[in-house]
């Protein structure tokens, strides 16, 4: 009917400024591509970060109802969208949720989305803080990594590499907030933005055997994509 569904890769970004390329640029030209008549609109897309499924739709109409149903899903406790993420670490437990506030946060020049593990009721009720939950299993594990099923009940940017942070184990590619996550001894713990300072790390780092297995260059670790993907999204 009216619905497209494509698989997008890492880094594209659904908006841009005019010039760049983003999906809604794309468009025009896959519209042509595919002898379609009407606009596509996007329905659901992952973040420029992720990869995944992109629904589209020629029917504005539709495209209002599938969000709005989206949306109402999430408000009741269902999660319409699954991910999968391959992780560096394995959690302690094979499943289980993910819960903690979320805010943004000035770190030197740049905002930045931080956990806040004991948000205050003022700043609940002035919405600086959103309360977010994710729920996980693990689907396998191997040489420390592992592949995990995601589930998000509630939608805020960035909650995902958040969330597996504060489980001990950041997404594969996560160059932003993996730094959270330091080792003594090998021995990974969780490092609050206040101790990990205002200089955010550019480049995830990963231990010799992992870069190996990668096949990568320390000089390639930078280009290393976010490995988290948009697999699954339920329609009603």
């Amino acid at each position: 009917g009216a619905l497209l569904a494509l698989s997008k890769p890492p880094g594209l970004p659904i908006l841009g400024r005019p010039g760049d390329l983003s999906l809604h640029a794309l468009l025009p030209a896959l519209r042509r591509r595919l002898g379609l008549r009407a606009e596509l609109h996007v329905v659901k897309a992952p973040a420029r970060e992720y990869s995944g499924l992109v629904l589209l739709s020629t029917c504005y109409h539709t495209t209002k109802k599938l969000q709005q149903f989206f949306t109402n899903a999430r408000q009741r406790g269902q999660h319409p969208a699954t991910y999968r993420a391959v992780t560096v670490g394995v959690p302690a437990e094979v499943e289980g949720e993910i819960c903690t506030g979320l805010c943004w946060q000035q770190q030197g020049d740049r905002a930045m989305v931080v956990p806040v593990l004991a948000p205050g009721r003022h700043s609940l009720a002035r919405k600086d803080v959103k309360i977010t939950l994710t729920c996980y299993r693990v689907l396998s594990a191997m040489g420390g990594c592992a592949l995990l099923q995601l589930q998000p009940r509630t939608a805020f940017p960035e909650q995902l590499q958040v969330h597996l942070t504060l489980v001990l184990c950041p997404a594969l590619g996560d160059h932003e907030h993996s730094s959270h996550v330091g080792r003594v001894l090998g021995v990974p713990f969780f490092l609050t933005p206040e101790k990990k300072g205002h200089t955010p790390t550019r480049t995830q780092v990963l231990d010799e055997e992992l870069v190996s297995r990668l096949g990568l260059s320390p000089r390639q670790l930078h280009h290393l994509p976010l490995h988290i993907h948009l697999q699954e999204l339920v329609l009603p």
